[in-house]
């Protein structure tokens, strides 16, 4: 049977999906191999040095740094409080003395008389990881973090912005080429993540948070709309920082692109289960997709996952009767199946020849298109 190789997104009902998480210092491990978990549940936690505060005592107090060690009333390693004296002057006949406050609580970690600085560590800031998904613990990096397995339901996306959240689905339109408009959210919705169609709009984006709606799935957004959401060029950077309180996850593309029927009938055949999206994206070297995870109930029993199978060989890439996206006008974000794949170059508009792919669209009419019109979708 041909085939060929081409990139691709996921979107599948039924998949084992594993998850690293790992902290950003050494820290406790909360769970241990074997042990379910929830998504909401902390597996890992660890603390962030505080930052520093320099407080600069020789000229507070008019002194040689050398004196600095004997008018110093805490020393290196002993915890302070904010507005607590940490130093104090000798003053004149044992009166007028000049007291030296500490601006912020936290431990002495230097005492110079070279510079005449002391240092103030801040209180370490507390880290909690989450599993993020519902899933079981296939493996614990020791005081690093753990690796969660699940089948589930995943679906990868084209852009997002925001980081991780959970909440359960809520379909918010009727169709896949339905807007999201702000008349589509109301305060039931709020802790959900709520699914659009064709693509959502600047006004239901500020409503959702008005809302305190933790998510959304659509089909694309406008560009102008994202800036004027954002208040900023999103740029080619990575996104998944941004702090507006939501995360967003387009599945087709930017502007006003209908959600793909079959991942839309997934998200509606999901709807009222607890999905965990994040919007995270990078389209340059190492790319993260955004991605939306709904675990299945059988995660007691973990299956291999299945890989496409072409002839007698398996591999990743595109088989006769795959579905594919189309990611070119005029069928931009369009499902439809490979038909056959042409092993010979053939010349297209551009007049350069190329390989391309005969291909089924909904309504039974076949088109040929270079294979670098479509992309996979990995089921």
């Amino acid at each position: 049977m041909a085939h060929a190789y081409t990139p691709g997104l996921k979107v599948t009902p039924n998949t084992v999906v594993i998850k690293e998480r790992r902290l950003p210092l050494k820290g406790n491990i909360l769970v241990k191999k074997g042990d379910k978990v929830k998504s909401e549940d902390i597996v890992a936690k660890t603390e962030l040095p505080g930052n520093v505060v320099p407080l600069n005592v020789v000229n507070i107090l008019s002194i040689a740094p050398e004196e600095l060690h004997e008018l110093m009333l805490k020393k290196e390693g002993e915890s302070v409080e904010k507005g607590e004296m940490i130093a104090q002057s000798r003053g004149l006949f044992g009166w007028f003395k000049t007291p030296v406050l500490a601006p912020a609580s936290g431990v002495i970690e230097s005492v110079s008389n070279i510079t005449g600085q002391v240092i103030i560590r801040l209180k370490p800031i507390p880290v909690e990881l989450n599993a993020y998904i519902d899933g079981i613990v296939e493996e614990v990096l020791s005081g690093e973090g753990v690796i969660i397995t699940s089948n589930a339901m995943f679906i990868q996306g084209i852009f997002g912005i925001g980081g991780e959240t959970e909440g359960k689905l809520v379909i918010a339109v009727k169709d896949i080429k339905d807007k999201l408009e702000a008349s589509n959210i109301d305060e039931t919705m709020k802790g959900k993540i709520i699914v659009g169609g064709s693509k959502v709009t600047t006004d239901a984006l500020n409503k959702a948070i008005k809302v305190g709606v933790k998510g959304i799935i659509s089909g694309g957004v406008d560009a102008d709309d994202l800036k004027n959401f954002l208040g900023y060029d999103i740029g080619v950077a990575i996104t998944g920082h941004e702090e507006k309180g939501i995360t967003l996850v387009t599945t087709e593309g930017f502007g006003e692109i209908a959600m793909a029927q079959k991942t839309f009938d997934l998200l509606k055949k999901n709807q009222g289960k607890k999905a965990s999206i994040n919007g995270t994206t990078q389209i340059r070297a190492g790319v993260m997709r955004p991605e939306i995870i709904v675990t299945n109930s059988n995660i007691d029993s973990i299956p291999k996952e299945e890989k496409t199978v072409c002839s007698e060989e398996e591999f990743i890439g595109m088989c006769v009767g795959d579905n594919v996206r189309l990611i070119r006008d005029p069928h931009f974000g369009e499902i439809v199946k490979v038909k056959s794949l042409p092993v010979e170059l053939s010349i297209v508009e551009s007049e350069t020849k190329v390989r391309v792919v005969e291909i089924e669209l909904e309504d039974g009419k076949t088109l040929i298109v270079p294979r670098a019109n479509v992309e996979t979708i990995e089921k």
